[in-house]
């Protein structure tokens, strides 16, 4: 092969880059155009576990007597659990009492001793407790007047949610889609792959203030995709 045919392959193929180096660009600037986008999936779930503190204060001079009282008192209280199907292993009772007179900081002497009853109720029989809640008349007619503590105040929970991950992430993940498809429209692009993404965090709150046995779990996915022409 002389001189002049090598110098005329060279060209040649210099020529053949030259042309394909533009289409090489557009497709490697096609995966730098990308759309973020965000998919969000709520559901509403009813609590699957209560813990429901029932509190009773009792003020007298006489501490055994006011013991005497609290045992009664609880007993009733027990009653009025099993009537709804409570079962005592789901029943734990702790009493504690104070002496005022031994508080420097309380100059109240009406009262010296606080004697103070905490029955505890854990269980996964939601609608029990829900449905006891809405009798406590009856223990108010028995002469039982249950207190309300910030620190014991009842607690619904829901623990299913790995029984709900999969269906809300699929669901998140298809809204996620949805808006990245109306994006590439709008900008008269066609949709590509996935090229990042990323699970948020669930968050299982209550759906408001009156009703918190009913739960408002939520995720949000965020999503990149590429766009092409």
């Amino acid at each position: 092969m002389n001189k002049t045919s090598t110098g005329l392959f060279i060209m040649i193929g210099l020529l053949a880059i030259a042309l394909m180096i533009p289409q090489t660009a557009d497709h490697f600037r096609s995966y730098d155009r990308t759309v973020s986008v965000k998919g969000l999936c709520e559901k509403e779930v009813k609590a699957n576990k209560v813990i429901w503190p029932l509190v009773i204060k009792l003020g007298g001079n006489e501490l055994i007597s006011l013991y005497d009282r609290v045992d009664e008192q609880n007993k009733q209280l027990r009653a009025f659990l099993h009537s709804a199907g409570i079962s005592d292993d789901q029943i734990s009772v702790s009493i504690t009492s104070s002496d005022k007179f031994t508080a420097e900081y309380s100059n109240d002497r009406a009262a010296r001793f606080i004697v103070k009853s905490v029955m505890t109720v854990c269980t996964t029989d939601v609608d029990a407790v829900l449905a006891l809640q809405a009798r406590q008349d009856e223990l108010l007619r028995k002469g039982i007047m249950l207190q309300s503590d910030w620190d014991c105040r009842t607690i619904f929970d829901f623990t299913g949610l790995n029984d709900i991950k999969p269906e809300m992430i699929e669901q998140a993940t298809k809204n996620a889609r949805l808006a990245a498809e109306k994006f590439a429209q709008d900008s008269d692009s066609k949709l590509g792959k996935i090229k990042n993404a990323t699970q948020g965090t669930f968050t299982i709150n209550d759906r408001d203030e009156n009703t918190p046995y009913i739960k408002n779990v939520r995720v949000v996915s965020s999503v990149t995709y590429y766009l092409s022409k």
